[in-house]
């Protein structure tokens, strides 16, 4: 599947998800960002994963963990979506989900692998689909959207997240270590 989904797929609001995916193939994509994202952050130490650039926000683990629980959150909705379900699926409040979790208390080691193995999940559910599977559309958060504007805004939402550890979190002066 190469084609964006149209701007009548998904919930404007999405739209900055959308503009950060480049055009390609999205099963390279997909691979191309979880290299991606494993070197930018592999090397971090427990240390520097527990900074957050401001009272009030998130550490790089809670960010590692978001970018998880989110991916496993617009997959689940991809799944249903594609199989046909017409299930209303609801949405979620990703600052509870960062604090319920404890994602401060692991190591950057472990939440990276919980990461691989959820994108590994992913791009596999991906690559299952069918051309008639990437247009159906279904309700997700009180809202119409299209199988492949899933995989899109996954894509997107991490975009979103690598700009703000490069322009927040790393080029920050008390960033511990800073590795720029």
């Amino acid at each position: 599947m190469k084609e964006k989904p149209s701007t009548t797929e998904y919930p404007a609001y999405y739209q900055d998800y959308m503009n950060r995916v480049p055009e390609g193939n999205i099963i390279t994509l997909f691979k191309e960002q979880e290299r991606q994202t494993t070197n930018l952050l592999q090397g971090l130490t427990d240390e520097q994963a527990s900074f957050a650039y401001e009272a009030g926000k998130w550490t790089i683990k809670e960010m590692i963990g978001h970018l998880t629980d989110t991916e496993r959150i617009l997959s689940y909705r991809l799944l249903t979506i594609a199989r046909g379900d017409m299930t209303p699926l609801p949405g979620f409040e990703e600052d509870s989900y960062v604090e319920q979790a404890k994602f401060i208390q692991m190591t950057v080691e472990s939440l990276l692998a919980q990461y691989k193995a959820v994108r590994a999940s992913t791009i596999a559910l991906v690559e299952s689909l069918g051309d008639q599977d990437w247009i159906r559309q279904g309700m997700a958060n009180g809202h119409v959207i299209s199988v492949r504007a899933l995989a899109y805004m996954m894509l997107g939402h991490e975009r979103h997240h690598h700009h703000i550890l490069h322009d927040r979190y790393f080029a920050s002066a008390m960033y511990p270590l800073n590795r720029m």
